[in-house]
């Protein structure tokens, strides 16, 4: 896992680029939504491609995105495959066009016990709110993790998903606890400078709460209206996951071309600037 050294990037350009898509084309490379049910992988729809540099090849940020066998409601797989393939295209393409990290344009698929998985230094789950670790998946992921690995969960709400999670989570690592992240911590502002912890709904939760100015999704079981960042750390302090909860960034990925509005306040405002953020800290520390 070397990809750390390559992870400079520019704020002062990112910045200016991340406002500029407003001012020249809000729905550039993004007229794309379809349904994740029949997902063809050879087609980016519309989404641009770019060479990886040779040199680079064992170097080059690749997105995994975790496939895990969920249990409960959505057994079979369906809660990992949430906002794929568009979300993860089109993060690639903005951590490409707005760091100088060295990004591979397409992004893969890994279970936890796949041997390659330590070959990429950073993973994404999504929607763990009924997700089921095996024993194998708990020894790979600690394994992975205290070996220099990042993990980033995400798009999950609620008391009732949250204490499924946190489950599940300690049996990888049973002797530590995750920990709420303050604002001000380095991981909010190591690129952009956010001046709250964002809070994304899902861009249909979004459009039914916009009158009365409702931006999280609701749940019977609890109050969803405060984000929550938790992370894990290991014995030297380094965070080794990144919890959001009552949020959903790749949301804000994955639908940034349907909607003006819903792409200028979450996807430039919230999932963008944060999403990049977090890879920033992951591939530096």
């Amino acid at each position: 896992m070397t990809l750390r050294k390559y992870a400079t990037v520019l704020p002062a350009t990112a910045c200016a680029l991340l406002v500029g898509w407003l001012a020249l084309d809000p729905f550039a490379f993004a007229q794309r939504y379809r349904s994740q049910r029949y997902v063809d992988e050879t087609d980016r729809a519309g989404v641009p491609t770019w060479e990886s540099e040779p040199r680079f090849i064992h170097d080059t940020f690749t997105f995994v995105r975790i496939r895990y066998d969920s249990h409960g409601y959505r057994r079979g797989g369906g809660g990992w495959a949430t906002d794929y393939r568009d979300a993860d295209l089109n993060f690639s393409l903005r951590l490409q066009q707005l760091t100088s990290l060295k990004v591979n344009p397409d992004p893969i698929i890994l279970e936890l016990t796949d041997p390659r998985l330590f070959d990429y230094p950073f993973i994404y789950i999504i929607e763990p709110g009924a997700l089921t670790f095996s024993p194998d998946e708990v020894k790979a992921l600690r394994r992975y993790c205290l070996q220099g690995g990042f993990l980033m969960v995400d798009d999950f709400w609620g008391d009732e998903e949250y204490e499924n999670f946190r489950q599940e989570i300690l049996q990888v690592f049973p002797e530590r606890e995750p920990q709420e992240v303050p604002l001000e911590h380095e991981i909010f502002h190591c690129v952009y400078d956010l001046k709250e912890k964002p809070q994304l709904p899902s861009i249909n939760a979004a459009e039914a709460g916009r009158s009365r100015g409702i931006i999280w999704e609701p749940r019977y079981d609890s109050d969803t209206s405060v984000p929550h960042y938790r992370a894990i750390y290991d014995d030297a302090g380094r965070m080794m996951v990144f919890i959001c909860h009552n949020t959903d960034l790749g949301d804000g990925w994955e639908r940034e071309g349907e909607n003006q509005w819903y792409f200028e306040e979450f996807s430039v405002k919230k999932a963008y600037p944060l999403g990049i953020n977090i890879v920033t800290y992951a591939m530096t520390h």
